[in-house]
């Protein structure tokens, strides 16, 4: 089968990977420059968000430890490292054992690099830049193709990796070819981050939550990332309209908010760290589930990453979920070769199972500590998603001292198991409960 992936960022390129492995010819046609030869950042002005905080879950790493080991090769050859989560498990209990519980530090703009050269030496991949896809070829229920200005590339499936965008919409739009609305949730956070390098050959400091250092707090959430190498980001995220906070695009103050945030104090310590990059803001994107994605209107048309769906970068899920619904995407193909109505269904019911749970969760987060930092209310009296009754202080709290509920959380927090099915019944609420009164309680930061 014949795939044409528009666009080459992480999306696309997960795309051709999957794709490629299951024998199917892809060309990713991307519209910005190829990445420079050699060592050093790829930097695209088309992809504001590559130079903030970025994290692999335990979802996507686990999938390169499964199903891509020599692109995992290469990255921790880059000088990524593999992060065991269990080392932030609560002491004093049973130990927690769960070697799924694994994360990839790594800036986005390295990760992204050594995955195109990765992608585009496979056989059967073709990667051709300065190629905008403009439009799509359609009729009787199916795609054909794609359009590159005034030339026409023939295509058994076309995969929408366009990022926040979404071209898919205007396409079909183009070609005659209605999709209802997409559902969108505002996400209230404006995020600053910053580069550092540490000058010790060992961090400095805990990760507290495994794969990272800090937390959410009253009004404004403080969390650094390690990288590859001796980098680590720093960000902080904020209300938009919040005065008090919203000069920490200057260099002092933000340091000055991040050295005072808990867990962060070790790293930003003076002689600890240099920075090596200007503080970066970007408003975040609402969250967004993609009507072609879960409804697609017509069959072999495709949406993955950002184009299928946006989720609050807070969580770190973007590059996780891409990954894991390209690998789906293809495998799809084993069951339902035809580009038919069942092949569109089928991908309607794939996107739904695994898309739709990790957008209501952001939306529902966005929306719980939007309400508590607008209101002055402290994070940690927020409600738990998924486990009524419970707040997230009582939750964040259970899971310091309980191995049994960091281990759901976590696994939660990275996209291991949906918030339904790991706090399914009422068991876990009841441990919840009957473990918050501990006097052994975290810093004021709430996880959930």
């Amino acid at each position: 089968m014949r795939v044409v992936v528009a666009g080459g960022s992480v999306a696309g390129l997960a795309a051709a990977l999957a794709f490629a492995a299951r024998g199917h010819r892809v060309d990713v046609l991307e519209a910005t420059p190829p990445p420079p030869d050699g060592p050093g950042e790829w930097r695209r002005a088309a992809v504001p968000q590559a130079l903030h905080a970025h994290t692999f879950t335990s979802l996507g790493t686990c999938l390169l430890r499964d199903r891509a080991p020599e692109l995992l090769q290469e990255l921790l050859a880059a000088g990524a490292t593999l992060l065991d989560l269990t080392r932030a498990a609560p002491r004093g209990g049973p130990p927690v054992a769960d070697p799924d519980l694994i994360g990839l530090a790594c800036r986005r703009t390295v990760f992204e690099q050594v995955l195109h050269r990765h992608v585009a030496a496979l056989p059967g991949v073709r990667v051709r830049h300065g190629r905008p896809v403009t439009g799509v070829l359609a009729d009787d229920g199916r795609v054909r193709g794609v359009r590159l200005g005034g030339e026409e590339v023939r295509a058994d499936l076309v995969v929408d990796a366009t990022g926040r965008r979404g071209a898919a919409r205007r396409w079909l739009a183009a070609a005659g070819i209605p999709l209802p609305a997409d559902r969108v949730e505002r996400s209230a956070i404006t995020s600053f981050s910053r580069l550092y390098r540490r000058t010790s050959a060992q961090p400095p400091g805990a990760l507290n939550r495994g794969n990272a250092a800090g937390g959410i707090w009253d009004g404004y959430a403080a969390v650094l990332h390690p990288g590859d190498g001796a980098t680590f980001t720093v960000a902080l995220g904020t209300l938009p309209a919040d005065r008090t906070l919203g000069r920490l695009r200057d260099a002092g103050d933000f340091t000055r908010v991040a050295a005072a945030s808990p867990f962060l104090g070790p790293w930003l310590a003076p002689g600890a760290a240099e920075p090596v990059s200007a503080v970066h803001a970007l408003t975040c994107p609402p969250n967004v589930l993609r009507a072609a994605a879960v409804r697609p209107p017509v069959a072999g048309l495709y949406p993955v990453g950002d184009a299928a769906v946006v989720t609050d970068p807070i969580f770190g899920r973007g590059m996780s979920l891409a990954f894991s619904h390209a690998f789906a995407l293809a495998g799809l193909l084993d069951t339902h070769p035809g580009v038919d109505a069942a092949q569109r269904a089928a991908a309607g019911r794939l996107a739904e199972t695994a898309l739709r749970p990790w957008f209501e969760h952001a939306a529902a987060a966005d929306r719980s500590r939007t309400a508590a930092w607008t209101a002055g209310i402290p994070a940690a009296g927020s409600p738990a998603f998924g486990l009524p009754g419970v707040t997230a202080g009582e939750l964040a709290a259970a899971a310091a001292v309980d191995g049994t509920v960091w281990r759901a959380l976590t696994r939660t927090l990275m996209s291991l198991d949906t918030p339904q099915r790991a706090f399914a019944g009422d068991a876990l609420a009841a441990r919840v409960r009957a473990v918050a009164g501990s006097r052994e309680r975290p810093a004021a930061g709430a996880r959930a």
